[in-house]
């Protein structure tokens, strides 16, 4: 069992750093292929920031495991709301009144009710519903892409385009590149059967579904880059990165992750996610949105409440969840 555990932190860790090289790798191979910096923005770094999540979830999805991919998807949600917002909140209030913001918070709220409703409809869900479900990325990056042609300033694209060669470590030429792509590919896949394997044997372990493995340490592990930089931005005096942050993470672990799961392979959803996850979820995505809407700041006593409730979120979990599944 111990030795499941250090090697599914190594694959988190590695899942991590893999997406980060493979991102770096293929947004500079674009660049010198003479891409232009939108198309770049919206598809690989888009696709690439989610990597970790999808690779775990379409692992999880081809060896009859979709439960991982639904709690990782559902943990993930909760945690980029209440801990990716609610420990920055703590240091600097979060405005959420920036232009755009308001938009990004329906369709996520939006996109929540999507995936709940398609589960509640029709469980395991199946490859129609994970068409529908990726569907909505590519309607939603065409809308993006259209907003950004218009001139539209919104967080999500600001974030999906700051990416810029010869900056943040991005390589300079055509060969390095080719090798960031390849080891970062080859790192997500390693990450990801390193995770999804001994999730699942450290799950049997304690006798508990992958779906609370998925929930807390995977959601948690492959959170923790949004976590980070929305820490470090709002220490560094720029709390309005957290906002775009997280939605867009929302957005795509629901359409693009959750989709691209749910067409690998069958995902089967825990009795559990539907008595209360999905309603967690739901709700502070919906939390979140009131806010936006009526444009008040996320302050250091919200940022307590929110990051107190995931902590009483992730007890109910391990200790409470467990023991009604039974």
């Amino acid at each position: 069992m111990f030795t499941a555990s250090v090697l599914l932190i190594v694959g988190l860790v590695v899942l991590v750093i893999a997406g980060d090289i493979m991102v770096r790798g293929a947004a500079a191979l674009a660049r010198h292929w003479g891409v232009p910096a939108l198309i770049v923005g919206l598809t690989i770094v888009a696709f690439g920031t989610s990597a970790p999540e999808m690779v775990v979830g379409v692992q999880a999805a081809l060896i009859g495991q979709g439960d991982l991919a639904a709690g990782n998807v559902v943990g993930s949600n909760i945690a980029n709301v209440l801990l990716a917002l609610g420990l920055p909140a703590l240091i600097l209030a979060i405005p959420t009144n920036m232009s755009g913001v308001g938009r990004n918070s329906l369709i996520a709220f939006c996109a929540a009710v999507l995936f709940v409703f398609l589960t509640l409809i029709h469980s395991p869900l199946l490859r129609w519903q994970g068409a529908i479900l990726f569907g909505g990325i590519i309607a939603y990056l065409f809308f993006m892409f259209r907003l950004a042609k218009a001139g539209a300033d919104d967080p999500i694209l600001e974030e999906m385009t700051e990416i810029d060669e010869g900056r943040d470590g991005l390589p300079t030429n055509t060969i390095k590149s080719l090798v960031y792509v390849v080891l970062g590919v080859a790192g997500l896949v390693l990450g990801g059967n390193l995770i999804v394997d001994n999730a699942v044997f450290i799950a049997a372990g304690f006798g508990v579904s992958a779906t609370i493995i998925g929930l807390t340490i995977v959601a948690v592990g492959t959170s923790l880059p949004e976590i980070a930089t929305v820490v470090v931005a709002t220490y560094r005096g720029h709390p309005e990165v957290a906002i775009g942050n997280v939605l867009g993470s929302n957005v795509f672990n629901v359409f693009a992750v959750m989709g691209a799961s749910a067409l690998a392979g069958p995902i089967m959803i825990d009795k559990s996610l539907m008595r209360f996850d999905f309603w967690v979820m739901l709700l502070s995505s919906l939390v979140l949105l009131l806010y936006v809407l009526r444009r008040q700041p996320i302050g250091r006593k919200t940022g307590a409440i929110f990051t107190l409730a995931y902590i009483a979120y992730l007890l109910v979990v391990i200790f409470i969840s467990p023991a009604l599944s039974r």
